[in-house]
């Protein structure tokens, strides 16, 4: 693999931010553990009360009535946590979050091939530094020059460009209506950084064939794998399980915003985001005050408002192993097109299940997860008005969560692609 200016000047920055950085956040010895928390609104309101008691980490960031809550509980809590505990339906996710991390590192690093620009699917064998994400990006440009370029919506809170690629078929560049996805939003969702990588690793490699040349005939893509990345890079820098973007917040110590709660849509709505600067998932002081979502909102704006328009717009979170529709930010409205956005979203579940069994459900988000303002998805369908706009929650639904073994991106990203062929084909 060549090294371009853009990987030496993003190994610089990694280093000199590594200068600034707290110690690295040791997990050796946590405990994740999964609770059923029942059906009743008391049963949700001890959950928060032992969460809140015993400052736990979550990995659900909201805890709902017949569903479940993943946290994670220090060495030193796990008597307490049992204790407070008992009589509740607890299984354990990691045994040791540190090893478990150690075990996902130790696989990082670049396999891209034999030293060329040619990019091969061993990339997606590992999870990769941010560096090498830019680098394979560089890497399919120069492979495929003709149908492939880099593109920056803008630069993040901290200064670093959030970089995608733009693919294109036989037609000019820019001409056809445009598919956009993000990755990344939240920072520490490693799965879906390698999947929406593979998806532009894919439509180059086989474009020369079949439906993949028609997808790509149809439709510009615009990919960016990494809308988060000075989250991104504090993941592997210094905590792991980081969520957040990294902005400073005024009036409080704690950092950083969750993007997903920061869309300008819906915003000011009580219940769907958290207005605690400490909490995961902070909204932001106002309707869309991060320098994120104002650079990713303006650039799927302009191509919604370009003569071609935008046709699909899907943001890739994981884990759960759910396809969804707007609206988030309600359970009860219904967005106008609802019958054949759950439709598409239904089968997109079909089709994710053929290659190797993986179950997603499907629905409108708010009756398929929980509540949420501030989204992605409904300011996509109802202020850039892209008709097909969907949130992916990638593998898996528990056994691992954020931090999925690599030997599982090829499976999730090839039963995902398969997911995405059944919209393509589908979408009018």
């Amino acid at each position: 693999m060549k090294f371009s200016l853009k990987l030496i000047f993003a190994l610089l920055d990694v280093a000199s931010v590594a200068l600034a950085l707290p110690p690295k956040v040791t997990y050796d010895g946590v405990k994740v553990y999964r609770i059923d928390v029942g059906s009743s609104p008391e049963a949700v309101a001890i959950i928060k009360n032992l969460v809140s008691k015993l400052g736990l980490a979550l990995w659900t960031v909201e805890i709902v009535k017949n569903s479940h809550v993943d946290l994670e509980v220090p060495k030193y809590l796990v008597n307490a946590f049992k204790e407070a505990t008992k009589g509740y339906v607890v299984s354990v996710m990691h045994e040791d979050l540190g090893q478990s991390i150690y075990k996902e590192s130790a696989s990082t690093g670049a396999q891209s091939g034999s030293g060329d620009s040619t990019v091969g699917s061993t990339f997606f064998n590992a999870y990769h530094p941010y560096a090498e994400h830019l680098q394979l990006m560089d890497d399919l440009v120069a492979q495929f020059p003709d149908h492939a370029e880099i593109v920056v919506a803008g630069n993040s809170e901290q200064g670093r460009p959030i970089t995608g690629i733009h693919i294109w078929g036989s037609a000019e560049k820019g001409s056809r209506p445009a598919v956009i996805f993000h990755g990344t939003s939240h920072a520490r969702e490693w799965i879906s950084t390698m999947t929406t990588q593979y998806f532009s690793w894919y439509l180059l490699s086989n474009y020369g064939s079949g439906l993949t040349k028609d997808y790509v005939d149809k439709y510009d893509f615009y990919i960016f794998p990494v809308v988060n990345p000075d989250g991104f890079v504090y993941t592997q820098t210094t905590q792991r399980l980081w969520r957040k973007t990294r902005s400073t917040i005024e009036g409080s110590t704690c950092v950083g915003v969750d993007l997903n709660r920061n869309w300008s849509w819906k915003w000011e709505l009580p219940d769907g985001a958290s207005t605690d600067p400490c909490n995961e998932t902070f909204k932001g002081r106002s309707a869309g005050d991060s320098a994120e979502f104002k650079i990713l909102s303006a650039y799927n704006d302009k191509l919604a408002n370009s003569p071609a328009g935008a046709k699909l717009f899907i943001d890739w979170h994981s884990y759960s192993q759910f396809f969804m529709s707007p609206y988030s930010y309600t359970c009860t409205e219904k967005a106008p097109d609802d019958a054949e956005l759950v439709a598409l979203a239904n089968g997109f579940a079909v089709e994710v299940k053929k290659p190797y069994g993986t179950i997603y459900k499907s629905g409108s988000i708010c009756n398929t997860i929980y509540k949420a303002t501030g989204v992605s998805v409904d300011y996509s369908y109802d202020v850039s008005k892209i008709k097909y706009s969907f949130a992916a929650e990638l593998r898996d639904t528990g056994a691992y969560g954020f931090i999925l073994p690599p030997d599982q991106i090829l499976p999730t990203a090839l039963e995902s692609w398969e997911g995405v062929r059944y919209i393509l084909d589908n979408i009018k």
